[in-house]
């Protein structure tokens, strides 16, 4: 109980001092987990909501490699990555391992699949009859997936929320495309396992406190926006 009191001093300490360090590492964590999440919602939900309402043969097949994208290990997302961006690798002539848009690549791919997986859980629990009700008032197939999106908007709230807490409390690919280099590429995840592993709990905790601080702020913001969809709809 020591360890943990002075660690909540330690986060009071670290925050109203406005430690240089701690913020950096702070607001690297929220730029590259917040990219990742924006461009994962720009991606997975209208595939998401392409793949809900498609008729296909290879339909289940998708849903199932997306479900099992929704489950797959963080850390095995990393080594694709680095091997990807590594000097031999693909992509190796971009020059970009162990920077943050490396870390944003690893984040975006753990990320997609989640909002995906979500977002066509929310399309199929329309009516069936509103898609067709869309269409017959003349609405173009754009129009009418828009439509469908914003009437299945409190379970993709959801599902943005989903994916932004998958990559902000991520760590082994993070660590791996990063590097957990001090003052380029450390986040608030790999900080606290830097400051445990030298045994520096009290700072740990005063990261880990910053953390979630951090993640229930922007929960908040969209657990709002949720629910006065909500009250919108009533």
């Amino acid at each position: 109980m020591e360890v943990i009191y002075q660690g909540l001093k330690e986060a009071v300490n670290l925050i109203l001092s406005g430690n240089k360090e701690i913020w950096q590492i702070t607001l690297l964590s929220l730029l590259v987990s917040g990219s990742a999440t924006f461009i994962s919602m720009l991606i997975g939900i209208p595939l998401g909501a392409m793949i809900g309402l498609g008729r296909f043969p290879a339909r289940r097949f998708v849903i199932s490699l997306i479900n099992t994208g929704m489950a797959f290990p963080p850390v095995v997302i990393g080594l694709f990555v680095v091997i990807f961006l590594w000097r031999s690798g693909p992509l190796g002539f971009l020059n970009i391992l162990y920077t943050p848009l490396a870390m944003l690549i690893a984040q975006v791919i753990i990320a997609t699949p989640i909002v995906m997986g979500i977002s066509i859980s929310g399309i199929q629990s329309l009516p069936e009859g509103l898609k067709l009700q869309t269409l017959s008032l003349g609405a173009s197939y754009p129009q009418m997936l828009w439509i469908l999106i914003k009437e299945a908007r409190l379970v993709l709230y959801g599902a943005i929320m989903a994916g932004f807490g998958a990559v902000i409390s991520e760590v082994g690919a993070v660590m791996m495309t990063g590097g957990n280099i001090k003052g380029q590429t450390r986040t608030l995840t790999t900080a606290i396992v830097t400051e445990t592993r030298i045994g520096h709990l009290e700072i740990a905790i005063a990261l880990a406190i910053i953390l979630l601080l951090l993640t229930f702020v922007i929960n908040l913001i969209l657990t709002h926006l949720q629910q006065k969809a909500t009250d919108y709809t009533d």
